[in-house]
């Protein structure tokens, strides 16, 4: 009995000794930048926009495409974070090679700068279309989660996957990490108990995964609100869109999600 006790006491010295010291050996994030990049499934973006009254020419652009254009378009991005706020901004431009109609398209290739206060829940986006240039200010997006026990590794962070609809039916996907407890994360999406390292749209064949996160100080100088554009908010950009889009059918459906988003 005495020596089962005592295998017992060097069990749980053990498993205390292996619970310590992997708790020294996590590291919190509080602040830092995160370089995301952003993929799109071009060829699936593509076949969706072929239909009976378009197939006759849409096919041959379909075909050339896939004759000079890699199946994914490729772009990153940069979120600067603090424990207050955070500043999501292009970090290139458009790579995509050759003229073609696709080289500008906004549904595909919308630039956009966010800026979240998460102390005061307001976001300001400024966000180019064609020729205009928007500073949408508005609370955030208020998004229902559902966590999931579902886990991967993101740049080097464990990450547990949470599922949602946002705009009433968009499905998106995403992996937070709590190793980083800032609710951000890329484009607009936040809300989670920790920061979105990845995430997909998988209906609108689009990703975004982080490649590099730097636990560096970050300059309260270089996080702040995007200041160029006309000012809106979320329902008055909608209405200005559908006001000036009246005419243009289907695609223009297209843009106002990309926006919105």
């Amino acid at each position: 009995m005495k020596r089962n006790f005592g295998l017992i006491k060097i069990t749980i010295l053990f498993l205390f000794f292996v619970q310590v010291t992997y708790g020294q050996n996590v590291r919190f994030v509080n602040q830092g930048t995160i370089e995301y990049e952003k993929r799109v499934n071009m060829y699936a973006k593509i076949t969706k926009r072929i239909n009976k009254s378009n197939s006759s020419w849409m096919k041959q652009i379909y075909d050339e495409y896939k004759r000079t254009q890699p199946q994914f378009q490729s772009t990153k991005a940069t979120l600067s974070f603090s424990s207050d706020a955070s500043l999501y901004e292009p970090a290139e431009a458009n790579p995509m090679q050759g003229n073609n109609f696709l080289s500008n398209d906004p549904t595909i290739n919308l630039k956009k700068v966010i800026y979240t206060d998460f102390k005061s829940g307001i976001s300001t986006s400024e966000k180019n279309l064609y020729e205009e240039t928007f500073l949408v200010e508005d609370t955030t997006r208020k998004i229902q989660w559902k966590i999931t026990d579902e886990t991967r590794e993101i740049a080097g962070y464990d990450c547990r996957r949470a599922n949602a609809l946002v705009m009433d039916s968009i499905y998106v996907v995403a992996f937070y990490t709590d190793q980083i407890p800032v609710s951000g994360g890329p484009e607009s999406f936040t809300g989670l108990p920790g920061m979105i390292l990845g995430l997909a749209l998988p209906h609108e064949n689009t990703t975004w995964f982080a490649t590099k996160v730097s636990d560096v100080t970050v300059s309260s100088t270089k996080i702040v609100p995007p200041k160029k554009g006309k000012k809106l908010t979320n329902a008055g950009l909608l209405e200005t869109l559908k006001a000036s889009m009246k005419d243009w059918g289907d695609y223009a459906q297209d843009i106002f999600k990309a926006m919105m988003l």
